[in-house]
Parts: structure tokens; C-alpha cells; sequence
């Protein structure tokens, strides 16, 4: 059943098309929101794509953007969302594995052959509910077939993001690639960031990690090349054996893969990230003692996640978010045994449902053992439920009243006045002061 949401819509993209067939031009909707329709999904957005020319659309329409004019495009803009009206168009040469030099505008059959996947190449009419379809993009949807429009290495040149996104279609519940698209896809992997711009591509990963079934697209980039082009790093956890006996399911990929499947479609991108890179430091820490260890992975794998995150250009608060996933995923089993201050502090910091939830995923993938998460989950359900963790007695102008120096030492003292406070050590003000005086003494 649609949501009043998705209704609305779906009525309002059909209204545009209405509105340009009144005018005389050709209006369909197309790509994604047509195969999500034939497939009985809500598309999340409608395009159309229409014979009218944009200065034509933006002339019939009271609200509108001009996103795309060189290629066509307009945004319509209603209250119910934003919609992409774009005109009818062929492709010139790509220079920049992205965009075209120039376009054409033209018929709508020559308008599908120049798009990416068949099962995206395809137009309703909504007055009719008509699919047309000139590319074969209904069968290979009944097939469950990613397949290339036309010469695969030509449509995976002209933009290589294509290569990731075909990845996704391909990893969704019982699609498959066509061998020609697969093979083509395997050959052009290298090129991958030859194109693409690493924004691009960091969106696409976050599509693909939060889709569902991220196990699978792993597994997808690993075997065509792409893993190795784009996320080196993940790579290298294949044939990074662990004991068996905490880790019965086997190297650190293989967990890493069954935790990503273990994702539910919708999850943020920074608990999606942190899954992916929580076991990052286990192949450079590796060692063979009385057992495999992986002594401070967790440490180093938090230095390759803020490398990793700057790299792919997340946002500074997302990166923080993921470095502090992984940094204290191994923290958690040791909550039971910490002083009630230390304690409070760790499950009140921002992201802690995160990152019980990371470590929920991490024993569900290997020993299975939930028992440490339950009794964090009753520890929580035992805190009050207006205020866990209340306001700080002390803060950094305090300090410096007092007569020390600002410094690094600032975070270190400030953490202990509040272990301390909620411990109940301290209690005012100046019983802070006190503590600080006789923990740090100044020289």
C-alpha cells in the first residue's frame, strides 16, 4: 500500500505530465520510477521526461530551477517535492567519463539508447499506464537482469559511476548481471575514478551499504576488481584468518560481508560505514601468538577510518561519528565491569545506539553470543529516563580560572570531574575545583 506521501506524489508528477500534454508536448514519466513501479515499489522520486524544450517547460510552470538548462534539464518545484523535467535528448561524446560534450534533443526511442541499464531505460505514459519500452528493459526486469543499453564498455566510458551502479542493481534479492555487462564492468574497473568524482562515488557507496543485502555488493565489487580500485583497504581483509573459536565463520571479509547483510535497508550511512571498516586494523595487527590476535585493531582500525572517511569526503561530523564506531566497538563487552561514572559516560555519548547496534551485528556474525548486549540493554532500561547524564559542574573557562594553562590535558580533566559527578564524588561547584586542585596539582 502506498503512504499518503508517496500518493501525493505520484499525483502531483502525473498533474506535470497533464499539464505539458495540454500544451501539446509529449510527457512520460521515466527511468528509476518506472521499474520501481512495474516492480510494486514507491519510487522515491519521478522523473519526466518530455519533447518540450526547457525554456517551453519552465514557461508553464509558476516554480521552477534551471539545474541542468545545457542538458536539458528543469526542476519543477511543488509542494510536494521537487520533480525533473527533462527534455528528450541524445548524447555527444563523453570527454570526462561523466557528462557529455553536447547534447541533442530528440525522440524518446533515441533518448532510452543512450541510457545507462535497460531496467532504467524505460518510459509510462500515465495517462495510458502505458509502459514503452524500445530497449528490452521489461523482459530483463521479469528476469531480474542487469543488462547494459547497447555496448556496455561505451555506456561504462561515458560515465564510470555506471560501474558502481551497477553493482547495486545487480546485489538487490534474486538480479543477476548479464555476462557481457559483467565482463565489460571487470575490464573497466581500473578506470573508475578516471570519471567519477570522489563525491560521486562516496554517494553510491552509501546507497549501496544502506540498500540492503550489502554483503552482497561487496562481494560483487570484490570479484569484478571495483573493491580493490575504490575501497583498498576492505580488500585487504580477505584471507585474514581469525580463531575460530571466537570467529567460526571465518576470515575478516567473510564476517565483515555476513554484518553488511545484516544491515536493514534504511540504516544511516555512518553505522554502515562503521560496519564496513570496524575490523579495518586486523590485517596490519595480525599476529600468531598462543592464538591469531589482533592486538589494538580497534585503535588502528580508527586511524583508517578517518582516513578512509577524508578520503571519500565525508562530512566532518559523520567522519567523527564513524572514527568513534570503531574505535569503541571493543568497549562495550567491558561495560558491565566499569565504575558507575565511567559507565553512565560511555552509554550517554552520542552515537551509543549505534554502536550497540554495530556490536549486536558483530556476534550475530560470528560467535553468536548475545548475552553481553543484553545486559547493556538492561543496564540502559535501568537509567532514569528524564536525564541519564546531567549538565557538567566544570568546564574549560573554570579550568582556566583556576590557573591552568589551556591544553590537551583540558579533555582528560574535564572527562574526570564528570566520571566523578556522576559517580557522586562531587557535587558542586567547588567541590569540583577541590578535586581538580588535588588530582592536578599546579606547580
Amino acid at each position: 500500500m502506498k503512504s499518503a506521501e508517496s500518493a501525493a506524489k505520484e499525483h502531483a508528477a502525473r498533474d506535470i505530465c497533464a499539464v505539458l500534454r495540454r500544451a501539446g508536448f509529449r510527457a512520460l514519466f521515466a527511468g528509476g520510477c518506472v521499474r520501481d513501479m512495474l516492480m510494486g515499489l514507491p519510487p522515491k522520486d519521478y522523473d519526466i521526461a518530455t519533447s518540450a524544450l526547457p525554456g517551453e517547460v519552465m514557461a508553464l510552470f509558476p516554480r521552477t530551477a534551471p539545474v541542468g538548462i545545457a542538458f536539458g534539464v528543469v526542476l519543477v518545484i511543488r509542494p510536494e517535492g521537487l520533480f525533473e523535467v527533462a527534455t528528450f535528448r541524445s548524447d555527444g561524446p563523453y570527454l570526462d567519463g561523466r557528462r557529455p560534450a553536447s547534447v541533442t534533443f530528440c525522440a524518446e526511442d533515441e533518448d532510452a539508447a543512450r541510457r545507462d541499464f535497460t531496467i532504467n531505460a524505460m518510459f509510462l505514459d500515465p495517462e495510458r499506464n502505458e509502459v514503452i519500452d524500445s530497449v528490452g528493459g521489461r523482459d530483463d526486469l521479469a528476469r531480474r537482469l542487469v543488462r547494459a543499453v547497447g555496448d556496455p564498455v561505451e555506456r561504462f566510458r561515458e560515465d564510470r559511476l555506471r560501474l558502481l551502479r551497477a553493482v547495486r542493481f545487480a546485489a538487490r534479492p534474486c538480479f543477476s548481471m548479464d555476462p557481457a555487462t559483467r565482463a565489460a564492468l571487470t575490464a573497466e574497473a581500473a578506470g573508475l575514478h578516471s570519471g567519477a568524482s570522489v563525491e560521486r562515488v562516496r554517494d553510491e557507496l552509501v546507497k549501496m551499504l544502506t540498500g540492503g543485502r550489502a554483503g552482497a555488493a561487496m562481494a560483487l565489487l570484490d570479484e569484478t576488481g571495483l573493491l580493490s580500485v575504490v575501497l583498498p583497504e576492505v580488500r585487504a581483509m580477505k584471507e585474514v584468518e581469525q580463531p575460530p573459536e571466537f570467529h567460526p565463520e571465518g576470515d575478516v571479509f567473510t564476517h565483515t560481508r555476513l554484518m553488511l547483510d545484516l544491515l536493514p535497508a534504511g540504516c544511516t550511512a555512518t553505522l554502515a560505514m562503521a560496519v564496513l571498516l570496524h575490523d579495518a586494523g586486523k590485517p596490519v595487527t595480525q599476529t600468531f601468538e598462543d592464538r591469531i590476535r589482533f592486538n589494538l585493531h580497534d585503535k588502528v582500525g580508527a586511524r583508517m577510518a578517518r582516513e578512509i572517511t577524508q578520503r571519500l569526503r565525508f562530512s566532518n561530523q559523520e567522519s567523527e561519528r564513524i572514527v568513534w564506531l570503531v574505535e569503541n566497538h571493543m568497549r562495550v563487552s567491558a561495560i558491565p565491569g566499569m565504575r558507575e561514572g565511567k559507565r553512565r559516560l560511555f552509554v550517554t555519548e552520542p552515537g551509543f545506539d549505534e554502536l550497540l547496534e554495530l556490536c549486536r551485528l558483530d556476534c550475530l556474525s560470528s560467535h553468536r553470543d548475545l548475552e553481553g548486549i543484553a545486559l547493556v540493554e538492561q543496564y540502559l532500561a535501568s537509567l532514569p529516563a528524564d536525564s541519564p547524564r546531567p549538565p557538567r559542574l566544570f568546564n574549560g573557562n573554570d579550568l582556566l580560572a583556576l590557573g591552568y594553562a589551556a591544553g590537551p590535558l583540558f579533555s582528560k580533566i574535564l572527562g574526570a570531574v564528570e566520571e566523578a559527578q556522576l559517580e557522586g564524588t562531587v557535587s558542586t561547584k567547588a567541590e569540583a575545583a577541590d578535586f581538580v586542585r588535588q588530582h592536578w596539582p599546579l606547580t
